[in-house]
């Protein structure tokens, strides 16, 4: 999506600069560590674990960040690879947030050519190492940065992004409630304050049971539990020409029964339901399950369903973009070497179609008004109850699009690396922004109660559930 310049009247909180000792000590304290963390990243672009089993990866950052004098609670929330770190203590409270979990079957080399590194193995397809790398250099630098003073800086370690889970279970838990504000980042293929709402989700199994039977010899005495999810995904398709132009719907038979000639007397497929909205969300869900009802009625079988996940669409915050965007300026975008960039161009044969570029050197405009991305990130739960700022910086192929090999492959070597960086020092400066300057808390407080409103935060998860042990 490319970002249209405009001019803007910054807040006069937007401005103000940190004071030029603990701004150099938050940029130095990141260089300083580069080579650190360039390994860190490595090891958890190696590890490649996918959502709510990220061992390695968890414990990896866990004791990067107690190495620097943060106190980690690991296991919150129910989730073994969840954590929170912090270090300092009092008010104000400034959360970042890291993430950590890779996509399944996108292993791949630090390569500009398709090879995986083990076929069918996960990879780091969407940049959660560099992101739970950068996120954790930020808060050792802030920490650094404010020395002694008050102030807590808290690290949020949130597994199984890619699935909507961590973040949303670490909320329910009440986790993010004494924050004043939270950052977070993202790999992209440019550079820029993230000044973007996203779509809504919701993630649901739906299970049908039947009847075994033989399938040649008694089909007459077998209800087939697969026929329901088949018949289920043939109205859900039909009901894709009449939802609205922003809604998603996808789905995966995650069980469709054991050999041919059983009758399956259980089958499951789970779906995602996305839209602008949560409310409109919730209205295409309940259609779908009439559609699950209608399958089993068809097919006499029985339907059940399980919400596991949600995500409410992102709400922005323009102090906090304004702010980050000046601090991104600052410390300026990746500057990427000549034999990086061919690495990129030829990575951007497979694409298709011609580029400007091969790597994004530049710092892209803040918008006056939010855009709208059509992915959805759990980071959406913690901005309807916290002021959130967000940002993206340019750490793969200019052009790739998110969840492919390119992104792996640049994740993985110095591309990445070097947005890494930026990132960290990035957030690291807004971080101690926040931590001393009162009128930014307050701006962004302010932004966010209206853009919030007065509506209670619904769920479609049910009250009282637990985070689910595995995904898969």
């Amino acid at each position: 999506m490319r970002l249209q310049p405009v001019l803007l009247l910054l807040l006069p909180c937007a401005s103000r600069a940190l004071p030029g000792g603990e701004s150099e000590t938050a940029l130095a304290a990141v260089e300083k560590r580069a080579e650190e963390l360039s390994a860190l990243n490595r090891t958890i672009w190696t590890a490649a674990e996918v959502g709510l089993v990220e061992t390695k990866s968890s414990a990896a950052l866990a004791q990067f960040l107690s190495r620097n004098g943060f106190a980690v609670r690991a296991g919150v929330a129910g989730m073994p690879t969840a954590f929170v770190a912090e270090a300092g203590s009092g008010k104000p409270v400034i959360g970042i947030l890291a993430e950590f979990d890779a996509l399944p079957g996108m292993s791949q080399k630090a390569l500009p050519r398709r090879e995986p590194l083990e076929s069918g193995a996960p990879g780091h397809a969407c940049g959660h190492s560099l992101f739970g790398v950068a996120s954790a250099a930020a808060a050792v630098a802030a920490r650094e940065a404010l020395g002694g003073g008050p102030g807590t800086i808290r690290l949020y370690g949130t597994p199984a992004e890619e699935t909507g889970i961590g973040k949303l279970y670490m909320a329910r838990e009440g986790l993010f409630e004494d924050c004043d504000a939270v950052l977070t980042w993202h790999a992209r293929d440019r550079s820029a304050s993230d000044f973007f709402s996203t779509k809504a989700v919701v993630s649901a199994k739906f299970r049908f049971r039947g009847r075994a039977a033989h399938a040649s010899a008694s089909p007459a005495e077998g209800r087939s539990a697969l026929d329901a999810v088949e018949l289920m995904n043939v109205g859900a398709n039909y009901m894709r020409e009449h939802v609205p132009e922003d809604a998603r719907i996808h789905y995966v038979i995650t069980d469709g029964g054991g050999q041919p000639n059983v009758v399956p007397p259980a089958a499951e497929v789970w779906y995602y339901v996305r839209a602008d909205s949560f409310a409109e969300v919730e209205r295409l869900f309940a259609r779908l399950l009439d559609v699950a009802r209608g399958a089993a009625l068809m097919t006499g079988t029985e339907a059940s369903h399980e919400v596991e996940s949600e995500c409410h669409e992102v709400l922005v915050n323009r102090p906090l973009a304004e702010r980050i965007h000046a601090n991104l300026t600052r410390v300026g975008p990746p500057a990427f070497s000549e034999e990086e960039r061919t690495f990129a161009r030829q990575s951007q044969s497979d694409l298709g179609g011609s580029f400007e570029k091969s790597l994004a050197d530049s710092i892209e405009p803040l918008p006056a008004d939010p855009g709208k991305m059509k992915s959805s990130t759990d980071v959406g739960e913690v901005s309807w109850r916290v002021p959130v700022g967000a940002l993206q910086v340019a750490c793969y192929t200019f052009g790739a699009p998110g969840h492919s090999w390119q992104v792996v492959a640049c994740g993985g070597m110095t591309i990445g690396e070097k947005g890494m960086l930026v990132a960290a020092k990035t957030l690291a400066l807004t971080a101690v922004d926040l931590v001393r300057d009162p009128a930014l808390r307050e701006a962004a407080r302010q932004d966010f109660v209206r853009r919030r409103g007065s509506s209670p935060l619904r769920s479609l998860v049910p009250e009282g559930r637990k985070a689910p042990k595995a995904i898969r």
